[in-house]
């Protein structure tokens, strides 16, 4: 029997009101100075002033970093881990989207090391994370990107992306308040959703799948499938907003420990040279990705079915694992992302260049269940591009 290494954020708090848990939190760490980083649109709505305004009237020297974009270049990267270092903080808070938090995670770890960020990417990089660096609380204010509980920091570069990885870029407090997600407009609330479901789905057929992963990732799909529909429509449906923040919350938990694999790894590619959000780039080539890797994994995919709502009872595992390629199809469309890479403006003679891209990503595309080499990947990306899921021949 095989040994899993299950690994955990060392601190969650989840649930609607999550957030008056802060305080007493960052007490607990005693900080003179405290930075946090958080995109400039939250700044603008007033969202980020729930965390900073109460910090602030307890007297803490909070400084507020918004040069947060969505997909983070290297760039801006090592223009926070900079910033960080010569500011003398004693805590990083990461308020907002996966861009926010990777950001936050990364100033925290690095700015307690030497050199370039560039220095510890992980495909490239010739450095190793060995500091803790500072405490970090983390808050997300979407449903999607697991980012609150994971060790990964993402980052584009000029085509593809990559990311620094190590266990102390894990949040000391993650703070999971779906509050906080009731005024995402209905686009990213989708975006998110589905960036959610994938983790969910990635990690349940994962080679690295464990009974502890499996059953993080199959409540995850429950909670989403029931729900994402709901808080696209109406954003202001607290409990839609709830399981969205509690599925996001678990499959998080199930991808950090089983991993990710073939939709994330072709996803990366056109976040990179097209600038799709990374939500959006794993809805369009989530039903691509599953059915070409079907037979591979049939029962597997039966169980999905029955987490997205479906019936299984009376099928085959195969016609089930049809279903359930179907389904998610399904809710890709209805969330309203386009399902096709013609959606997204992306010529067809961008395909080659996002497959020599998105080979790369071997530690994404070792945890499939069905290898996917170069003619595979070139495959799937012309599948999604004609709108007509295929399989090996």
């Amino acid at each position: 029997m095989s040994v899993s290494r299950i690994v955990f954020t060392s601190l969650n708090y989840v649930g609607w009101g999550a957030l008056d848990n802060l305080l007493p939190e960052v007490e607990r760490f005693s900080p003179k100075k405290i930075l946090v980083v958080t995109d400039p649109a939250l700044e603008k709505i007033g969202l980020v002033q729930r965390v900073t305004d109460p910090l602030a009237q307890r007297g803490y020297d909070v400084q507020l970093y918004t040069d947060v974009v969505p997909e983070p270049p290297l760039e801006t990267g090592e223009k926070l881990v900079s910033f960080t270092r010569e500011g003398k903080f004693d805590l990083i808070i990461g308020v907002g989207g996966g861009s926010a938090m990777d950001l936050a995670k990364l100033a925290a770890v690095l700015a307690a090391h030497e050199g370039k960020v560039a220095d510890y990417l992980n495909l490239t990089g010739t450095k190793k994370v060995e500091k803790k660096g500072l405490p970090k609380i983390l808050i997300p204010t979407t449903s999607g990107t697991g980012s609150e509980v994971t060790n990964i920091s993402v980052l584009s570069l000029d085509t593809t992306k990559d990311v620094v990885t190590h266990d102390y870029l894990l949040a000391d407090v993650a703070i999971v308040d779906p509050q906080l997600t009731v005024s995402v407009p209905p686009r990213v609330t989708a975006a998110t959703g589905i960036d959610a479901l994938t983790h969910a789905v990635e990690a349940y057929v994962s080679v690295n799948a464990s009974p502890t992963s499996d059953g993080l990732a199959l409540q995850a799909i429950r909670l989403i499938a029931r729900s994402l529909r709901k808080a696209v429509e109406n954003g202001a449906d607290k409990q839609a907003r709830i399981d969205m923040s509690n599925g996001s919350y678990l499959a998080g938990l199930a991808f950090f420990n089983a991993g990710v694999a073939g939709v994330h790894a072709l996803a990366y590619p056109l976040g990179g040279q097209f600038h799709i959000a990374h939500g959006e780039s794993n809805a369009v080539l989530l039903p691509y990705v599953m059915g070409y890797i079907r037979k591979s994994c049939t029962k597997r995919m039966a169980d999905i079915l029955n987490a997205l709502g479906g019936n299984s009872s009376f099928l085959s595992e195969e016609e089930a694992s049809y279903k359930c390629v179907e389904e998610l199809e399904r809710i890709v469309r209805d969330v309203g992302i386009p399902r096709t890479l013609g959606g997204f403006n992306i010529p067809e003679s961008a395909l080659e260049s996002l497959t020599k891209d998105a080979v790369q990503q071997k530690r994404l595309l070792a945890r499939s269940p069905l290898p996917l080499l170069e003619d595979d990947i070139r495959t799937i990306y012309q599948s999604a591009f004609r709108g007509v899921v295929t399989e090996p021949k």
